[in-house]
């Protein structure tokens, strides 16, 4: 890959609503143009999730073309190859994490789902923020990787402990 064509990175979820949206934004923020940050679901929902938005909103993000999608939006003929995906799915709340075809490097970063809190509104935002932190500190250390490491074999073992990693 040359350093022109961003790497493009897929996170995917099962509704594509929440973890999924929050991911992609920011990347989208923080990829610096080395990025090409894609959010998608094995089952989206087909609306992003009202306190994800208004997370992203108050954090600065430009929030107007998320969308909640398909994984068969990336996966069909014609589309553009996946570089990297990411599942944020939480295996341990007994969700069934998507599993993506052909050969781009994969790494699991389960996260709760925020969209699964119940209660008032101040403990559901809080959820969604501290999603939204996990995942902000997860692509910081992705971004900051040099890309010597991006292409080489080393990347799976890095990805995967920021997946590994607490917040």
């Amino acid at each position: 890959m040359n350093d022109a064509t961003p790497r493009r990175v897929l996170f995917l979820c099962t509704g594509n609503s929440a973890r999924s949206i929050l991911a992609e934004a920011i990347l989208d923020r923080l990829g610096g143009g080395r990025f090409a940050a894609l959010s998608a679901g094995s089952h989206p929902k087909g609306t992003v999730h009202p306190l994800a938005l208004a997370v992203l909103a108050a954090r600065g993000h430009e929030t107007a073309g998320l969308r909640s999608k398909s994984w068969d939006e990336f996966a069909g003929a014609g589309a553009a190859p996946i570089d990297i995906v990411i599942t944020v799915c939480d295996n341990a709340a007994g969700e069934v994490c998507p599993v993506w075809p052909g050969h781009p490097v994969t790494a699991h970063w389960g996260l709760p789902d925020p969209a699964a809190v119940e209660g008032p509104e101040t403990d559901r935002r809080a959820a969604f923020e501290t999603t939204y932190d996990a995942l902000e500190q997860r692509i910081a250390a992705l971004v900051a990787l040099p890309d010597d490491i991006l292409e080489s074999p080393e990347l799976i073992t890095r990805l995967r402990a920021l997946g590994a990693a607490t917040s």
